[in-house]
């Protein structure tokens, strides 16, 4: 008997290609590319695909505002995002894993308009979401931006911060 190939899923595959060409200098190219694939996947697509999708187009915008609404699209898609769905991708993947990192982008875009009280409940949300996130480099990673956001948050502080994702990392 032999062994099925690995489920392949263009789509995803093109998104990760698209970011890495936004790690590799290239963010607007790699903008261009993630909006086309939204496009093409549409507000009623693949809730695994448009989570994907507008979390790494949030990344992509310097403005708050714009990041905000890629964001908002994000969570909105996470929650129709199933278990069998996910683990069909990656089967060490789990949906809940999604929410702290999720959350914590909302709570940075609260805080970057002003909107404390906004950001200080989804910074509450990701910590609460927080023990579905691995013992691993990019819990740790999570773990300790959701304590960075949450002490800008309580400085008031609107700066950008130095460690997160975007066109110029």
């Amino acid at each position: 008997m032999t062994t099925p190939p690995p489920y392949s899923d263009p789509v995803m595959e093109a998104i990760g290609r698209a970011v890495a060409e936004g790690h590799g200098g290239d963010p607007a190219a790699a903008r261009r590319a993630l909006l086309d694939l939204w496009e093409r996947t549409g507000v009623t697509g693949d809730p695994l695909h448009r989570c994907s999708l507008a979390h790494y187009l949030a990344d992509l915008h310097e403005d708050p505002a714009e990041a905000l609404a890629w964001d908002v699209r994000a969570l909105d898609a996470a929650d129709a995002v199933t278990g069998a769905r996910v683990r069909e991708h990656h089967a060490g993947l789990r949906v809940a894993g999604f929410y702290p990192s999720l959350h914590l982008n909302l709570a940075d875009d609260y805080r970057r308009l002003g909107s404390f009280g906004a950001a200080a409940r989804h910074i509450d949300a990701a910590r609460a979401h927080s023990p579905a996130l691995g013992q691993d480099p990019y819990g740790d990673l999570i773990r300790r931006a959701v304590e960075e956001v949450a002490g800008a948050i309580a400085r008031r502080d609107r700066t950008p911060r130095a460690s997160a994702p975007g066109p110029a990392a």
